[in-house]
């Protein structure tokens, strides 16, 4: 099966039989999953032993039936090139993910899923967007893809689809569906949809089949804001579905970020209401840059009170910026390509770069690509 790792290649049908049973979502899988490691030990268990969990007597019947024609389809569709399954026990599954409230333990990829290791930034926003939300969306999405943020949406009309659109013409982007990867919705987004198979990542917890439903999406939002670190709503009414996506990432400890509007234009309440609760306002891409930015800093300069232990793990990391810096030219570069010459993952690579652009070291090309500046220190330059 195409694409799948760990676990779920060991015993893709186990975590199906599983995760596809009626009644049981994330929340009794994960509490599974703590008591009985893998999926397997999970069908192999007694009524006793799972009611004494807590699992409701419906879902324990359908885990007990093992019912092969519930993910006949998934397998089916497994088969197919670029189609993937990743699972909670899967090292590749992504972190910040992973550290969400009752995180789906299924996910359905098609497209390239080592950029679900890259630093990710959310933006949302209304459905039905002024001329100006949707070229916000649409700039502010393409200048943060192009300095190394792979941007996050939901696939739907307006604000998702123009960024989108945006991350597609300076870098990545990943589309988190609210049904089965099989159902494009919106219909008038399936041209999109197979430019991101293609070309970056379709992502979603339901199975091939699913349609989609209203209950799916307020699921889906939590996806959206788990994989990044932090959301951007660039515009929406007081009733807009993103809002959710904002609450849940600052629930999540994530930041959440707001674009300002006109007093008079509605579709701007929703962002001013953030804003009052402690968004943070943002009239450019920059904005989101240095403030993020400062969080990775955090993230790569430990303090001194730290153990030795850490202390190698800084140096094993000056090493590693030193290699980037030595695959690094003053001729653009792309990111596949430092990967291929330095040897380091995509989720380093991605982070280290976005870190050398903050102080200088480096600066971005549209499409994705880096080359070196004059602003070299010691530390970097070897």
């Amino acid at each position: 099966m195409d694409g799948t790792t760990g676990t779920s290649q060991q015993d893709p049908e186990a975590w199906l039989l599983v995760g596809l049973a009626s009644g049981i979502g994330s929340r009794y899988f994960q509490r599974l999953l703590d008591h009985f490691g893998e999926p397997q030990s999970i069908l192999d268990a007694s009524r006793t032993e799972l009611a004494e969990l807590g699992i409701p007597n419906p879902a324990i019947d359908a885990l007990l039936a093992q019912d092969r024609s519930r993910i006949k389809a998934s397998l089916e569709w497994l088969t197919k090139p670029n189609h993937q399954l990743l699972t909670l026990n899967d090292k590749e599954y992504p972190t910040l993910l992973r550290q969400i409230d009752a995180p789906p333990p299924l996910l359905f990829l098609i497209g390239d899923k080592q950029l679900l290791h890259q630093p990710q930034l959310a933006i949302v926003g209304s459905r039905n967007p002024t001329a100006t939300g949707l070229e916000n969306a649409h700039e502010f999405a393409r200048s943060l893809a192009a300095s190394g943020f792979c941007i996050t949406s939901g696939l739907a009309q307006g604000i998702d689809g123009a960024a989108h659109s945006g991350a597609l013409k300076g870098g990545s982007t990943i589309a988190v569906m609210g049904t089965g990867a099989d159902r494009i919705y919106p219909g008038s987004h399936k041209r999109l949809a197979h430019q991101i198979a293609d070309q970056a990542l379709l992502v979603t917890e339901f199975p091939p089949g699913t349609p989609a439903r209203a209950e799916n999406f307020p699921r889906r939002n939590r996806i959206i804001s788990g994989l990044a670190l932090g959301t951007l709503v660039v515009e929406a009414t007081l009733q807009s579905g993103s809002l959710i996506t904002a609450r849940l990432s600052s629930e999540q400890g994530r930041e959440v970020f707001a674009i300002p509007g006109s007093i008079h234009n509605p579709q701007a309440r929703g962002c001013h209401a953030l804003i009052r609760q402690g968004a943070k306002l943002v009239e450019s891409a920059q904005d989101i840059v240095e403030e993020l930015g400062a969080l990775f800093a955090t993230l790569e300069n430990p303090t001194d009170t730290e153990s030795t232990t850490e202390d190698s793990d800084i140096m094993q990391r000056d090493a590693d910026y030193q290699r980037l810096m030595q695959a690094l030219g003053y001729d653009p570069v792309s990111v596949d390509e430092l990967i291929t010459r330095t040897g380091l993952t995509a989720e380093a690579v991605s982070s280290m770069l976005l870190l050398l652009e903050l102080e200088g070291h480096v600066s971005s090309a549209p499409g994705g690509y880096y080359c070196r500046t004059d602003r070299l220190t010691s530390r970097h330059s070897g």
